[in-house]
């Protein structure tokens, strides 16, 4: 009978502690990874965002100095200045001018010698302007003839002549060029600063001889010859002769 009341004794004599303490125990889980990776990416992608984000806002309102490549190509003019040599009045009328481009082909080689070892050739394509002008510095006396009643005036002019060739470097360039082994050895060595002044005298010689055919002179004779007639219409001399007297 007393095994019979411990039997039927109610549970609630034992304490939850007891019970626990019973257990067996069970395994911890392990924390889950997967989303502490995915914060972790999360952040490390708003930090960089956020840090283009002040870059460009610093950037674009000018607080900090711009940043800059430290390997940046730098040009320095040491140049000397201008010298004054000379100065001189001019009496010149420009009654024309002329432009011109003319190619320049240009070899320089050795008899018996293969173009590959010892060669230059230049293509070079010149362009420059040519002023024709009447120079009154150079008018005789008794050059201008005015009639006894003042209606007529003859006037006596010095031909037109052409000015010096002005050769054009911003509109100039080299087209192209070949060099033996030896004339590139050679610009290793010590090269020629003065290697394409040649094609540009050439370039300025052939542009000369195109302005002379060019008729550039006769439209300095008609455009002077015009110039006179309208100012000295305008003076009140009804008939203006112009003639133009051989150097």
């Amino acid at each position: 009978m007393a095994r019979d009341r411990d039997i039927n004794e109610p549970t609630s004599s034992f304490s939850d502690g007891d019970l626990l303490t019973d257990r067996p125990d069970r395994p911890e889980l392990p924390p889950s990874q997967g989303g502490g990776a995915v914060r972790a990416l999360l952040w490390v992608l708003g930090v960089a965002a956020l840090t283009v984000v002040v870059l460009l806002g610093v950037r674009t309102t000018g607080i900090l100095p711009e940043f800059r490549n430290p390997f940046t190509q730098e040009q320095t003019d040491r140049s000397q200045p201008a010298l004054l040599e000379s100065m001189q009045d001019l009496s010149r009328y420009v009654a024309a001018e002329g432009n011109f481009q003319v190619v320049v082909d240009l070899q320089n080689d050795r008899r018996n010698v293969p173009d590959w070892l010892l060669n230059q050739r230049t293509l070079f394509v010149g362009a420059g302007s040519v002023e024709a002008y009447v120079d009154f510095g150079a008018l005789a006396e008794g050059a201008i003839v005015q009639s006894a009643d003042g209606k007529s005036v003859e006037v006596k002019l010095p031909a037109p002549q052409l000015a010096q060739t002005n050769l054009d470097l911003d509109k100039s360039y080299v087209f192209a060029e070949e060099r033996g082994l030896l004339n590139r050895v050679g610009d290793l060595i010590g090269g020629d600063p003065n290697r394409q002044q040649q094609v540009y005298r050439l370039a300025e010689d052939r542009i000369t001889a195109a302005a002379r055919d060019s008729g550039l002179i006769a439209r300095a004779e008609e455009n002077t010859r015009k110039m006179l007639e309208g100012l000295l219409r305008s003076l009140g001399f009804e008939q203006v002769t112009v003639t133009y007297i051989a150097p």
